[in-house]
């Protein structure tokens, strides 16, 4: 299709605004973390003497596979997607609890905790500014066109 046959959309109109940048960054980063985690945990499952093989290998995976949230909520925010909004709401507040438990922690975890806390409550503040709600094209209730 040529650019004539395609219809220019408001998520893709206009140049993407900082805040959008920064929140699909930290949303990025998140997902890159759990990635990370996720193999790590899988080859000391594999590799290690965990004192349960299964479970360590099984948590490995597990955050494999939900890097893949925020890893493509941060594309979508990229691209300027109304859908990756959503995404990476939910796994800044899937993060929130997270760092309230390591807070919870009497050990090395609190500074981990404090860091969660930070790029979660960072990034929701970002992808709720109306920059980058207007930048994505989603409409607030009672902003939506007619439909006669």
């Amino acid at each position: 299709m040529t650019k004539q046959q395609t219809p220019t959309t408001p998520e893709t109109a206009g140049p993407r605004p900082r805040r959008l940048t920064y929140a699909a960054a930290l949303t990025a980063l998140e997902g890159l973390a759990l990635a990370v985690g996720g193999v790590w945990v899988l080859v000391l499952g594999l590799a290690g003497d965990p004192d349960d093989r299964q479970q360590a290998v099984t948590l490995g995976v597990t955050l494999a596979v939900l890097a893949l949230l925020p890893l493509l909520a941060a594309r979508g925010l990229f691209a300027q997607r109304s859908w990756s909004r959503g995404p990476s709401v939910i796994t800044q507040i899937m993060a929130l609890p997270v760092a309230y438990s390591l807070l919870q922690a009497d050990s090395i975890a609190i500074p981990a905790g404090i860091a969660i806390a930070a790029v979660a409550i960072a990034t929701l503040v970002l992808l709720i500014n109306p920059a980058t709600t207007q930048a994505l094209g989603i409409r607030g209730p009672g902003n939506a066109p007619d439909q006669k």
